[in-house]
């Protein structure tokens, strides 16, 4: 009874063998390669699953519904589209588009021609490459709250370092930076640019390293200036650099941040971004319409994968 036990196991052991060689095999010849490769990447998937996949797919339900966080009961009340047609009616969504708007315009062509220049300058350098990128890398590895924390001390109206060198220059009334509807979103958008132009930097620079140096060597042979060098020969073949950085800062809620910390949308809603008024529904104001800035965010979401669909079209057909 036993050996009869031990023989059916032993077979049973064996159809599984078999049957995981001919899996394997039926694999690799479909292209999906060695299975067991992909418990290597299980537990980034998991993780991918847990904090990203799971999350945008909860939101996208949730902006379907009259979720309201102070009433849980509610978490389940569909409402079809009510919410996207609420937005029509919602003066603040315009008036965040409006200032995220203004905000992009600010930041990304700034960030862009500041990260090209540092690029191109560091590439010229002939020792201490190195350390000049770690320099420059610096302000975006610092934590977001440390840096909107010391620009808020930098832009303090009275004793902020920006306005007493100013009153030591002979200018008796300096801005009251983020407390002035003038000054504000311009003052943030500059934190915003030191903050950020590390990481397009070194993406330039990295363009920049991949271009070979014996197009210059023949260019300049023929008589290109260094500008026509820089302008006939790297700029074009940094073209897919800049789809990237381009793609990657297409966000149309940008200014949520700095806005948060360091002005709450003020003064006078100076600085209220279509993100912050989405945090601000969503966790501060009323009764925490989850639902509806969680549709506010799924169409955020939209304009943003446009813009960059605008991007790649643009800069694939030029």
């Amino acid at each position: 009874m036993a050996s009869d036990q031990t023989l059916d196991t032993t077979s049973r052991v064996a159809t599984l063998r078999t049957f995981g060689r001919v899996l394997q095999r039926e694999l690799r010849a479909k292209g999906w390669g060695n299975p067991f490769g992909y418990l290597f990447i299980l537990p980034a998937m998991l993780l991918y699953g847990v904090f990203s996949a799971w999350p945008i797919f909860r939101g996208f339900i949730m902006s379907f519904t009259d979720y309201r966080f102070l009433y849980p009961d509610s978490r389940w009340d569909f409402n079809g589209i009510q919410n996207f047609v609420d937005m029509f009616s919602d003066q603040w969504i315009g008036h965040g588009l409006i200032i995220s708007i203004k905000w992009t315009l600010l930041v990304q062509p700034t960030v862009i021609i500041v990260s090209l220049l540092l690029a191109v300058l560091i590439s010229r350098v002939n020792h201490g490459q190195g350390f000049y990128r770690w320099i420059v890398y610096l302000p975006t590895i610092l934590p977001i709250a440390v840096t909107l924390l010391m620009f808020g001390q930098f832009y303090n109206a009275r004793f902020g370092f920006l306005n007493v060198n100013l009153r030591n220059l002979g200018i008796d009334n300096p801005p009251r930076w983020l407390n002035d509807t003038r000054w504000a979103l311009p003052a943030l958008a500059f934190t915003d640019v030191w903050r950020g132009f590390g990481f397009p930097t070194l993406l330039f620079l990295i363009g920049i390293y991949n271009i070979n140096s014996e197009i210059y060597e023949a260019a300049a042979i023929d008589g290109a200036t260094a500008w026509h060098q820089f302008w006939r020969i790297t700029m074009p073949l940094l073209k897919p650099t800049f789809l990237l950085i381009l793609v990657l800062g297409s966000g149309i809620a940008g200014g949520t941040e700095p806005a948060l910390i360091l002005t709450s949308g003020g003064p006078q809603n100076a600085t209220r971004s279509i993100g912050l008024y989405l945090y601000q529904v969503a966790f501060t104001l009323g009764d925490m319409r989850l639902g509806y800035s969680a549709a506010v965010g799924l169409l955020l979401g939209i304009l943003s994968a446009l813009l960059s669909l605008f991007w790649f079209r643009l800069l694939k057909e030029r």
